[in-house]
């Protein structure tokens, strides 16, 4: 008898949790499509230009909400969410290489953790802070 209420009372509760799950817009599928899959190069850190180099930072996105790259020295892998234009970086790790200059290395790394969203458009990825300033700027290749 117990079992039989225990079913009544999770079948229902199951299908309501399966029910709530929600599948992208075509607009927001769009919007991921921009992000995900490239390997974007840093152009800016805040309004101070980067020019590309050999060893630039970079980052890639990938389907499955992980997040990889290199902040120009050391490699950063990690996992994302992402919920309309917001982004958020979970705790990113990364390994620990000694490099000459580690300047634009700290640099990187501050203005990721302030990252909570994206605006993507062309070849341009632009990562934002909660107030919409633009702190990493990169570009990708066609």
């Amino acid at each position: 008898m117990l079992k039989n209420i225990l079913l009544i009372g999770l079948i229902p509760a199951t299908l309501a949790v399966v029910g709530c799950t929600t599948t992208p817009t075509v607009k927001q599928q769009e919007n991921l499509n921009l992000l995900q899959n490239k390997t974007w190069v840093l152009t800016h850190i805040g309004s101070t230009e980067y020019p590309s180099q050999t060893n630039s930072p970079m980052i890639q996105f990938s389907s499955d909400l992980r997040v990889s790259g290199s902040d120009g020295c050391n490699r950063i892998m990690g996992n994302y969410a992402v919920k309309d234009h917001h982004l958020n970086l979970g705790s990113l790790a990364s390994t620990k290489m000694y490099c000459q200059d580690m300047t634009l290395v700290e640099k990187y790394t501050t203005a990721l953790h302030k990252v909570t969203g994206y605006q993507s458009y062309d070849r341009t990825l632009k990562l934002v802070d909660q107030y919409g300033n633009v702190v990493l700027q990169y570009k990708t290749t066609p």
